[in-house]
């Protein structure tokens, strides 16, 4: 009786599934389950990402909260720490007087260290066609970011399973130094929830999709709108 009831017992262990309980993307080929994690990214309308990034030689620490209609949070390099702001296609830039004299630095008139002090810690409404709004908008948008950070390039290959704060995962290997891993729930919708970027790129942390993120402009007397331009550059 004892040996058939542990025969039984050690039966019931080994045709145990791992993915009981979720919601079965591990079962899923690599491909497929990248086309749901990437699917599921999409259609949230936002996400908040944080982590760092390695990008042309410079890092970069994101801590974004990301909507379909803008974005709020905070941009740290080795040089600056600034804070960004975008409310529909208005982009606003919250930083010291440092970072904006490094701005003006080579622009007409001489007076950029002035102007600089009358920047600092207020929020600029960064024009459109300014070399500054180019190259911090794409920080902000919810799509174009999560598309340069999420891409998995090469053979892709299902994991291990994981965990990521709390939430289990399965984790997408791409092929050796061309890809990263991703990891992707398999607890409700199957979203992205963290990729390590190949070659010591970076790591980058996605939680709270779809939450409430509050966008709105800074009150008036909290910017400053610089005009047609801001960067003495580009």
């Amino acid at each position: 009786m004892v040996g058939l009831a542990l025969a039984a017992a050690l039966g019931a262990c080994g045709s145990e599934d791992p993915d009981a309980g979720t919601n079965g993307v591990g079962k899923l080929p690599p491909a497929k389950i990248e086309a749901k994690a990437q699917a599921a990214a999409q259609r949230a309308d936002t996400v908040h990402l944080s982590g760092n990034v390695v990008s042309q030689g410079r890092t970069f620490r994101l801590d974004m909260s990301l909507a379909k209609n803008g974005a709020k949070g905070e941009l740290t390099t080795k040089a600056a720490a600034f804070q960004l702001l975008r409310v529909g296609d208005d982009l606003y830039l919250k930083a010291d007087a440092a970072f904006w004299a490094g701005e003006k630095r080579g622009g007409s008139g001489g007076n950029g260290p002035s102007a600089a002090q009358k920047l600092d810690g207020k929020y600029v409404k960064v024009p459109a066609a300014d070399p500054v709004y180019k190259r911090f908008s794409g920080f902000t948008d919810k799509d174009t970011l999560l598309a340069s950070l999420l891409g998995l390039h090469g053979k892709l290959t299902v994991g291990d399973r994981g965990d990521v704060d709390g939430t289990r995962t399965v984790r997408l290997t791409a092929g050796a130094g061309s890809g990263g891993t991703l990891d992707v729930s398999l607890e409700g919708t199957p979203y992205p929830l963290r990729m390590k970027r190949a070659g010591g790129a970076g790591v980058v942390t996605l939680a709270e999709w779809g939450r409430g993120v509050d966008l709105k402009a800074p009150a008036k007397d909290q910017v400053v709108d610089y005009g047609s331009r801001i960067s003495g550059t580009g």
